[in-house]
Parts: structure tokens; C-alpha cells; sequence
């Protein structure tokens, strides 16, 4: 008896033997490693898009003054938006033409090497943005935060590409939620140094806007001491030696070698293939469903409703009773909401999984949808209401910190093979950065249009997702990147097979 139950549950316990490995702490120079890349990659894109709202009267004012010196007269109020509009929305442009050229740079120049050389667009940004007041030119600015969203746009691109491909299989979500953690500690600092306190009084919003050679010069200090990807180096330049040793620094000596199998099996399912341009994946049908899971997955980052709260975020913090000159610290408040939901997620998402997450927090957010729609609704019918929706901005916030604001990235990485994944990235970054455009072209209309009622068409955004998620998108935790592969696979198997299987049936009935 005792050894049939042994037989019955050795399975299980070896499983259970394996798990608390996976789940060893890793070595020390991983943490230092992805603190190094995400430090001048994904924070500078948080904290550019933050650090540019403090200072909004006092570059209007500096505008205005350039203007008067050099045209004599005062620039109309429509010029004045246009020029500022411009100042913010450029970024957007940057960050297209980032990651279209991002890809094409981490497989010529390496991830590392990549990341390394980003840096050049956002020194060169600090330099003119800190010049430009003294040099009395708007245009200056306009330039600098052109190349503020170039580097972005890279970061974005490769940063994510870096820590998927040297996290071990294990902790490979835990690592990839560097970028989630990085992007909320932008914002986040962004509107800390936006403060009257700290930088932000009229006379230096030029060292403001200049600060953001700190974390340039931080990478540039700190990146050069760890490793190019040891995926990179073996997939791609076939250079075992420094793959070995990229393993050893970042795994340590125990891990190194079942990591260095892992890579290997992948490198012989690729053996004939070349690094993969965009246009490429559009027409695999072997990645059809990764390719369509990314794109929407992006889109939806940018089109759940989470810009929409931040924008009605002024109006319920003051509707609350919050005085004006409050606000910028209750604001303050929702970005370190998120950036400790994005820190929470990234020590659940290795014990619930990616799916969970997910698929859980568009379901929060379909429900903060509703709630938030009707205390807008019902905002002077008791006075309770604009608390509540405090409640709801702030339940929203960590809904979205929780699961797609994290999970987003990593599945990005997760999904395609070595010589696919750069392309996939460029794909989904161009996809989220139009999404980012295009919502912000079109949202003050959908306010205009909807008022509270705009959160409809968010929740009709989060619950179609959360349903495809559900039904199509594999659990990839634990999973090398070959399984995942081969689980996408046999769905496109399933699904060919139901596709002939309709196609078989029509044909034979009779007309």
C-alpha cells in the first residue's frame, strides 16, 4: 500500500522539490543588473512624461516672454497652445521613431550596447532643455523633448528584451516587472521634483527639465560592469565563452549550467533562421496569435481608461474638498500608488502567475469602470459621493498597477523565440505608442461627448480583453521559451483543425 501511494505521488513530490528550487533567491549581481538597466531606461520614459506637468505656467510664461523680445507684441492664445501642445506631445513622436529603430539597434549593438547608447539623446536633451532659457529659444525645447521620446522609444524597445533574456526561467517575471517598477519610480519622482519644495519654482524649471542626465549618468556609470545578454551572445554571435561567463556573473556557478541548456535548445530550434524583421511576423501564421495577443494587449495599455482617470483625478480631489494648492500632493499620492502596486505585483507574479494577474486586474477594472460612472453620476446627490470616487480612482490605479501595467511587457517577451523577439518588440512598442497618441488626440472629445459616461467605453475596452485573455493566452510561468512556443503551436493546431473541420462540414452539406 505504502509503495503504491508512493508511486501514486513521487510525481507530485519531485514537482514540489523543483518549485522550492525555482524559487531560490537569485544571485546578487541579477538585481544589480536590471537596477542598472532600468535606471536609464524605462524611469527616464516615467519620469519625462511626469516631470514636464509641474513647470506648465511658467514654460507658457517663458514662451510668451521669447515671443514679446523677439516679435514685439504678445503670441495669441491659440499660438501659445499650439507651441506648448507641441512641447508635450513631441514626445510621442520620439518614442515612435524609438522604437521603430530600437530593434534593429539591440540585435547590431547588442542589448547592453544599445542601452549604453541611448544615453547620447538623453544628455543631449538635458543640454538644450537646461540651455533654452538662457539661449531665449523655445525651439530648443521643442528639441529636447524630441529626443527625450527617441529615448524613451528605445528604452521601451530594449530594456524589456535585456531582462527577459538574462532573468533565470524562474524568476523571469519577478525581473521583468523591473520595467512596470521603474516606470511608476519615474513618475513618481517626477512629480516629487516637480514640488514648490524642490525644483519647482519659476526660476528653475530649466535645472528641472534638465535633471534627466541624472539617471543617463548613472547608467553609463554602473550598466558597464555587468553583461551583454548571454542569450544575445550565443543565439546570435555564437560566442559559448561569453555566454558562460555572462551566466556565471549573473546566475552563479550552481544555476549556470542548466541555464546554459535552456539556451542551447533554443539556439538548435532556431538553427536556419535569422533575426526576424517586423513584416516577417506579419505574414508567419506560426505567429499569428502571439503577434495578435501583443498588439492588442498594448493597445489595450493605452486605451483601458487609466489616462482618463488621471485626468478626472483633479476634478474628484477637488470636488472632495481638497484645496488647489493640495492637489499636486494628492497627485503625488496616485503615483506612489502605482508604484508600490507594480512592486507588489512583481512579488505576486511569480506565485499567481502572469494569466491571473491580468486577467484579474482588467476584471477590477471593468468593475472601478462602473462604480467610478455612477459616483460621477451622483456626485451632488450626497456628499459622500466624491469620496467614494476618490476610492475608486485610487482602486482603479491599483487594478491596473496590478496586472496590465506590469504583465503587459513580460508577455511581450515571453511569447516569441530569440530571432522573432526584437521584431515583436518594435511591433508592440510602434502599436503602443500610436495607442498613446491616439488617445490623446481623441480623448477630450470622447469627455466632451460621454462626460462621466466615457468610462463606458473603457469598460467595453477591459472586459473584451480580459475575456481573450481567459480563453487564448497561455500561463507562461515557469515555461522556458521553447514551451511557450510549443503551446502556441498546438493551439494554432486546434485552431486549424476547427477552422478545416467547419470547412469540411459546409462543403458536405447539401444545397
Amino acid at each position: 500500500m505504502s509503495n503504491e501511494f508512493m508511486s501514486e505521488y513521487e510525481p507530485l513530490l519531485i514537482k514540489g522539490i523543483k518549485d522550492k528550487k525555482r524559487l531560490k533567491l537569485p544571485n546578487k549581481s541579477l538585481p544589480l543588473a536590471v537596477f542598472a538597466a532600468c535606471v536609464g531606461g524605462t524611469f527616464q520614459y516615467g519620469y519625462n512624461i511626469s516631470i514636464i506637468n509641474g513647470p506648465t505656467k511658467y514654460v507658457q510664461n517663458f514662451i510668451n516672454h521669447t515671443w514679446m523680445e523677439r516679435y514685439h507684441t504678445n503670441i495669441s492664445e491659440n499660438g501659445l497652445t499650439l507651441l506648448w501642445s507641441t512641447i508635450v506631445s513631441i514626445f510621442t513622436l520620439g518614442g515612435l521613431i524609438g522604437v521603430s529603430i530600437g530593434g534593429t539597434l539591440s540585435v547590431r549593438l547588442g542589448r547592453k550596447g544599445t542601452l549604453l547608447t541611448n544615453n547620447i539623446f538623453s544628455l543631449t536633451a538635458a543640454l538644450l532643455m537646461g540651455l533654452s532659457s538662457t539661449a531665449g529659444s523655445f525651439e530648443l525645447l521643442i528639441i529636447g523633448r524630441l529626443l527625450c521620446g527617441v529615448n524613451a522609444g528605445i528604452a521601451l524597445c530594449v530594456q524589456p528584451l535585456y531582462l527577459g533574456e538574462i532573468a533565470p526561467t524562474a524568476l523571469r517575471g519577478a525581473t521583468g516587472m523591473g520595467t512596470s517598477v521603474f516606470i511608476t519610480g519615474g513618475i513618481l519622482t517626477g512629480q516629487v521634483m516637480g514640488l514648490k519644495e524642490v525644483l519647482g519654482k519659476e526660476e528653475y524649471w530649466p535645472i528641472l527639465l534638465s535633471t534627466t542626465f541624472i539617471p543617463a549618468v548613472l547608467q553609463l556609470i554602473i550598466l558597464p560592469w555587468f553583461p551583454e545578454s548571454p542569450r544575445y551572445l550565443l543565439i546570435d554571435k555564437g560566442d559559448d565563452e561569453g555566454c558562460k561567463k555572462a551566466l556565471r556573473q549573473l546566475h552563479g556557478l550552481s544555476e549556470c549550467d542548466a541555464a546554459l541548456e535552456d539556451i542551447k535548445k533554443e539556439r538548435n530550434n532556431l538553427v536556419g533562421f535569422h533575426a526576424r524583421k517586423p513584416w516577417e511576423l506579419f505574414s508567419d501564421g506560426s505567429v499569428r496569435w502571439q503577434l495578435l495577443t501583443i498588439v492588442l494587449l498594448n493597445m489595450a495599455q493605452q486605451l483601458n481608461g487609466i489616462n482618463a482617470i488621471y485626468f478626472y483625478a483633479d476634478y474628484v480631489f477637488r470636488q472632495s474638498g481638497i484645496p488647489s494648492e493640495r492637489i499636486p500632493y494628492a497627485t503625488v499620492g496616485t503615483g506612489a500608488c502605482e508604484c508600490i502596486t507594480a512592486l507588489t505585483c512583481g512579488l505576486l507574479i511569480e506565485c499567481l502567475g502572469r494569466k491571473v494577474l491580468i486577467t484579474g486586474g482588467y476584471i477590477l477594472m471593468s468593475v472601478c469602470c462602473i462604480l467610478f460612472t455612477l459616483t460621477l453620476t451622483f456626485q451632488d446627490v450626497s456628499p459622500i459621493f466624491p469620496y467614494l470616487s476618490m476610492a475608486c480612482v485610487f482602486a482603479f490605479i491599483l487594478s491596473f498597477g496590478l496586472g496590465p501595467g506590469g504583465v503587459t511587457n513580460i508577455l511581450t517577451a515571453e511569447l516569441f523565440t530569440q530571432t522573432a523577439r526584437p521584431a515583436a518588440f518594435m511591433i508592440s512598442g510602434s502599436i503602443n505608442w500610436l495607442s498613446f497618441f491616439f488617445i490623446g488626440l481623441i480623448f477630450p472629445f470622447i469627455v466632451l461627448g460621454f462626460q462621466q459616461y466615457c468610462f463606458l467605453v473603457f469598460l467595453m475596452v477591459c472586459s473584451l480583453v480580459a475575456i481573450y485573455i481567459f480563453f487564448v493566452v497561455p500561463e507562461t510561468k515557469n515555461k522556458t521559451f521553447v514551451e511557450i512556443q510549443k503551446d502556441f503551436q498546438s493551439f494554432n493546431k486546434r485552431k486549424s483543425r476547427g477552422s478545416d473541420g467547419a470547412s469540411s462540414i459546409l462543403l458536405s452539406t447539401p444545397l
